[in-house]
């Protein structure tokens, strides 16, 4: 007897984000695989009874490894579960997603994918501003800020990063942004091009800063601390959204966006890299 698997999409922590289609196959649920970034009160729409699993991967912090996570879907769906692989953002975008689709298939396991909403989206939205514009931004590009060892990749298109009439979304590229920030330079970028940082999006932490390519370069080579995801936009970027308020940060460039986090999203910032109710574990049958 054969399962199935949805690969769940959790959106960047927010539970109002999460999409219906979403919250449905996790009440469904028997197993649920989630990413460190999708638990919280994410989980609080699993069922009682589903077996939650982390399998989270986050910098600086001991991570599951990616084969160990592929056997552990075939495993789960062997015994005939429903399994949901949550993972946060939206799964196909640096979600690794390709591997364990790839397992599935392999084993013969059926399958499907349930989009969600990307950061990159929320973060402008939090901002007040559009991805896109018409006249000045007709391209949006989205790039990893960290290769497979967590070094800034050696093979991206500079020409296209440092286009000036294109909106760019990095992803996992806080600890790598300095470097980053040189290379557009040196490819022709102003330094005063706008950039916005958001970090812990939809959690109580949540924050943005408005700033510069260079003004965020400089801040960031003094923050080596990688402990809260973050993506950081820049380009032709519109001017600050109405409806926020923005507060200088003491000794650092750019200003504060101070945004009111939703007082149902849980913190769940205890200090370790995996906030669960259960930690890793054989399958059992269902």
């Amino acid at each position: 007897m054969s399962g199935f698997v949805s690969f769940v999409s959790a959106g960047p922590g927010d539970p109002e984000l999460l999409t219906l289609k979403a919250a449905s196959r996790l009440r469904a649920a028997d197993v649920v695989l989630y990413d460190d970034l999708a638990s919280g009160a994410i989980l609080d729409h699993a069922s009682e009874r589903a077996n939650l699993v982390a399998v989270g991967k986050r910098a600086g912090c001991q991570s599951t490894r990616q084969q160990h996570v592929n056997r552990l879907l075939v495993d789960y769906a062997a015994t005939g579960a429903r399994v949901v692989r949550l993972k946060s953002g939206d799964a196909g975008i640096f979600g690794r997603l390709e591997e364990e689709v790839e397992m599935l298939r392999a084993a013969g396991i059926g399958y499907e994918i349930v989009p969600g909403v990307t950061s990159a989206c929320v973060a402008a939205a939090q901002a007040g501003i559009p991805l896109s514009r018409r006249h000045t931004s007709r391209r949006v590009q989205f790039v990893t800020g960290a290769d497979t060892s967590g070094q800034l990749p050696a093979n991206l298109n500079w020409g296209a990063l440092a286009d000036p009439e294109s909106t760019t979304v990095v992803y996992m590229g806080k600890r790598t942004f300095p470097l980053l920030a040189a290379k557009l330079i040196e490819y022709g970028m102003s330094p005063d091009t706008p950039a916005l940082f958001a970090e812990s999006l939809g959690h109580a932490e949540e924050r943005l800063v408005r700033s510069t390519v260079a003004g965020l370069a400089e801040q960031l080579s003094q923050d080596t601390a990688v402990t809260m995801a973050a993506v950081i936009l820049f380009g032709a970027l519109a001017p600050l959204g109405l409806g926020h308020s923005f507060e200088p940060q003491a000794g650092k460039a750019g200003l504060q966006l101070v945004t009111p986090a939703p007082s149902d999203v849980t913190a769940g910032g205890n200090g370790s890299c995996i906030s669960n109710r259960e930690s890793l574990q054989a399958p059992r049958s269902f």
